[in-house]
């Protein structure tokens, strides 16, 4: 948690930059992203609060309304970020499978719409869900913020819901949309071999990050749910289900690494502007009195491997549809279908 804050934080303000490029160029998948973005910016603001909760062995020291704010928040990016990543799953489909047919879907007005109709379900989902009193008391008296030990009545049916239709459904969406993008991908004879393993491993690892996120929280709130009927069952559970929760939190870093940062000219730049910057601190804090500067051989080298003069090869997840750039245009995996 600590180094999704770390990280997360200027990581996600690239991401926003870059998604706001997207906009201008007029490309629906920058809706997309600055809502994702957005989301995990929101659950960010929220987490040195969790931190403290964290440290002080999950004892929450402030007020009620502030624990409903922040298990609001933490639900909002857990479902906000499902549905933009099933948007986002959703529109290279239609792009690498059908690139000729629904074009309307892929129009700016629908990513807007759709958009607007993501948060407003979500946010009156979580409305009626966080009614209830989010702060309560365990057998160390101690105050509990967003969940409850043992679980109560109430929550069962709140669970089902969030297991099929938060997760299972979404994650079926997800998978098929990118296996038909795959196979769409291995069919195509016009894609060179190194760019079919780039859209491979990328949408491989979109499924993979999406389900280490998000799987084991939804797992053990099931196994929860099914089970749980006293507190002798969450304590035995209980390590394993803290960690699958702290889990969600990792999408704040995955999301802008997947879907802004998926060459490698940007990959480069990602690390030079904020991981080496993070590192350097890390590594000043650790080492007080270690100013040996950073190795030039190491920095001459990323500039010399940089790919095609700089400009990404595979850009599947992220498209310009302007006709008409200075120099020469990126070849991107996409624009073969689009």
């Amino acid at each position: 948690t600590c180094h999704s804050s770390l990280v997360g934080v200027p990581s996600n303000l690239y991401s926003l930059y870059h998604a706001a490029l997207q906009l201008k160029q007029k490309n629906e998948l920058g809706v997309y992203l600055m809502n994702l973005t957005v989301s995990d910016l929101l659950y960010l603001a929220s987490l040195p609060l969790w931190l403290q909760y964290f440290f002080q062995d999950d004892d929450w020291s402030h007020r009620e309304w502030l624990c409903q704010l922040c298990g609001f928040l933490l639900y909002e990016n857990i479902y906000i970020s499902i549905g933009f990543l099933c948007c986002i799953s959703l529109d290279r489909y239609l792009a690498v499978v059908h690139p000729l047919r629904f074009t309307s879907l892929r129009s700016m007005s629908a990513a807007w719409l759709v958009s607007i109709i993501i948060w407003l379900k979500e946010i009156a989902v979580g409305v009626v869900f966080f009614r209830h009193k989010e702060l309560s008391r365990d057998r160390k008296n101690q105050s509990v913020c967003f969940e409850h030990y043992p679980m109560q009545p109430w929550e069962y049916p709140i669970n089902y819901y969030r297991f099929t239709i938060g997760f299972m459904f979404p994650l079926a969406i997800l998978s098929i949309s990118y296996l038909c993008v795959l196979r769409a991908v291995g069919r195509s004879a016009g894609t060179q071999p190194d760019q079919k393993t780039r859209i491979r491993q990328l949408v491989s690892s979109t499924v993979l990050i999406f389900l280490v996120c998000f799987s084991p929280y939804h797992v053990f709130l099931l196994i929860r749910t099914l089970l749980e009927r006293d507190c002798n069952f969450i304590s035995e559970i209980f390590n394993y289900y803290h960690l699958s929760l702290l889990l969600t939190s990792l999408n704040c870093v995955a999301d802008p690494a997947l879907y802004c940062f998926v060459s490698e000219s940007a990959r480069r730049s990602l690390y030079r502007v904020i991981v080496r910057p993070i590192a350097r601190i890390l590594c000043c804090c650790c080492r007080r009195g270690n100013t040996n500067p950073a190795n030039p051989a190491t920095d001459s080298h990323e500039v010399a491997t940089d790919e095609n003069n700089g400009y990404p090869t595979v850009m599947l997840l992220t498209h310009t549809k302007s006709s008409k750039q200075a120099g020469t245009k990126p070849v991107e995996a996409s624009e073969q279908w689009d």
